[in-house]
């Protein structure tokens, strides 16, 4: 069985206990009607404007906002600076830049990493603690709530967050077999009502999965099907209530040999292609809205 063709199909059937694919339900919730945009509300982007201009985010940072709409992004899930919002596995913080500054004083914002001081992300979790000294009036109130899916460890209290922001991190979750135990997490930890906001690197439904290539790193280096993603959120409980093509990229071919990581930012192999790279911009992304269910 190749590895990279059946892997993500084998942990939705598992996740949805079922041993064919749902065709019919997951071809219902993938062609849920486009969501209109919410307009945020004046404080929200008056707020949320500032962050954007502001001058805590260097030169590098703001270029990257031409491929990752920050303003757009967040109205389609429809943040308020006063929610509650946690966001999963931050990387370099490129969002959290954004995110801080904008919950800092109505709302919260939780962060969510492996805090486990003696464990493998140590060097992680101690970079994020000095950006986050070095700046204290952007971070200040910021919480960092530990995060475990392969441990169950609850995503800090249940029932507690507005909005779940899950950003180019389903491929990890999948391809280290953790996706249904971490949407749990997430689901447990939403209010009724509340949102999970997913953004990933996307493969073409109707094409089928390339075999892994030499340099890849996880499953299908970093491009996931939509269809997947919502059939494992949907097994999870959460309803898709909209999807948006702010984050689309015509440009991105998805055959690069080292796949999304040669493009920008990481810029896999250098200075090899990097023209051709740059020329592309960041990865097509799929741009999905859930709720949890009220009853």
């Amino acid at each position: 069985m190749n590895f990279a063709r059946n892997a993500i199909s084998a942990i939705v059937l598992a996740a949805m206990g079922l041993t064919t694919v749902p065709a019919l339900a997951a071809r219902k919730a993938a062609s849920a009607t486009v969501a209109q945009t919410p307009v945020l509300d004046p404080v929200t982007s008056q707020l949320l404007d500032a962050a954007i201009a502001g001058g805590h985010r260097s030169a590098e940072e703001r270029a990257r906002d031409v491929y990752r709409h920050p303003r757009e992004s967040l109205a389609f899930y429809g943040i308020t600076s006063t929610m509650t919002v946690i966001e999963v596995s931050p990387g370099a913080g490129w969002w959290t830049e954004l995110l801080a500054p904008l919950l800092r004083d109505g709302g919260k914002l939780q962060v969510a990493m492996n805090t486990n001081v003696n464990g493998g992300s140590r060097r992680g979790l101690g970079e994020t603690l000095s950006r986050y000294a070095a700046a204290p009036k952007i971070y200040d109130k910021v919480e960092l709530i530990n995060y475990a899916p392969a441990q169950g460890t609850k995503l800090g209290v249940d029932g507690n967050a507005d909005m779940v922001l899950v950003f180019r991190h389903m491929h990890g979750l999948i391809g280290s077999n953790l996706a249904p135990q971490a949407l749990k997490l997430y689901f447990d930890a939403l209010k009724p009502g509340g949102i999970l906001a997913i953004e990933q690197h996307r493969w073409p439904d109707a094409q089928p999965y390339p075999d892994r290539k030499p340099g890849w790193e996880g499953v299908n280096s970093g491009y996931i099907k939509e269809a997947d993603v919502i059939a494992l959120a949907t097994a999870a409980g959460f309803k898709l209530v909209g999807k948006s093509e702010v984050n689309a990229n015509p440009k991105d071919t998805r055959d690069h040999p080292r796949g999304v990581w040669n493009l920008p930012p990481v810029l896999r192999d250098g200075d090899v292609d990097r023209d051709k790279y740059l020329a592309i911009g960041e990865s097509d992304r799929m741009t999905l809205k859930f709720v949890k269910p009220t009853a």
